[in-house]
């Protein structure tokens, strides 16, 4: 079993959906965590609760990551309480679907880029500046970067650019034994626009007509890929994309 004791993670976007479910996994695990959310702290505090009753340290730090200088406080703020950082899980982002190239705004654009790309690429730079020697980065990207499905142009495309960044601080910051590797998740059932059962009943079918399993990944699927480029087991693997999507094809 993957022990993290005495190891500090953060994962931006963890208030809910797949940053919570990670974050939960690996407060399990033995590791302190910091919390990140943007707007919504009721949310963040459910998880500080549940994180504590696992007899690990937590803090949440509001910060939205389209903003540089948020990332830098949030970094900071998270040194100033541990000492140190250990594991980086960039996971933010917002999604776009079911919006045509025809139809995308320029406020859609620049909102969804700003999150997803330069959110991510501020939060990976500063997890390069201040992640220990041996530590982890991990970038949450989706499988749209991977099987382009109509209707995500913008979405896809924003979260495709980081994968190539993952590639590059892969080999720039390789000599410090950091790993840096990207989760490439399908549609996550009970998270993100598939919270609530009955959304987007015509996207849900195409998905799940695409995967040979039959379902949606569920946010326990994505934790385990996380716990594993967390750990030991995984301490020479840097510079890949691994998909956990059940075989699907788009």
């Amino acid at each position: 079993m993957t022990n993290l004791t005495n190891k500090v993670a953060l994962i931006t976007g963890s208030a809910r959906g797949l940053g919570k479910a990670i974050a939960e996994r690996y407060a399990a695990l033995g590791a302190d965590i910091i919390i990140n959310y943007s707007r919504d702290k009721a949310s963040a505090d459910e998880v500080v609760s549940n994180i504590k009753a696992m007899g690990v340290r937590v803090i949440s730090v509001k910060a939205d990551v389209s903003k540089v200088a948020d990332v830098q406080r949030l970094f900071a703020e998270a040194i100033s309480t541990f000492g140190k950082i250990d594991i980086v899980v960039a996971n933010a982002g917002i999604e776009l679907v079911e919006t045509p190239v025809t139809d995308f705004t320029e406020e859609q654009f620049d909102r969804v880029f700003s999150i997803n790309t330069k959110g991510t690429y501020f939060t990976m730079q500063q997890a390069a500046k201040h992640v220990t020697d041996n530590g982890r980065i991990i970038y949450v990207a989706s499988s749209t970067t991977s099987y382009p499905v109509p209707g995500m142009a913008v979405y896809g495309g924003s979260k495709t650019t980081p994968k190539y960044l993952v590639e590059i601080l892969s080999k720039e910051i390789g000599y410090k034994g950091v790993t840096v590797n990207t989760i490439i998740p399908f549609a996550v059932d009970h998270s993100g626009i598939f919270a609530e059962a009955d959304s987007y009943p015509e996207l849900r079918k195409q998905l799940l007509d695409s995967c040979p399993m039959g379902r949606l990944a569920e946010v326990e699927d994505v934790a385990n890929a996380a716990e594993f480029f967390a750990s030991d087991l995984s301490s020479f693997i840097s510079g890949q994309h691994l998909l956990v999507n059940g075989g699907a094809t788009n």
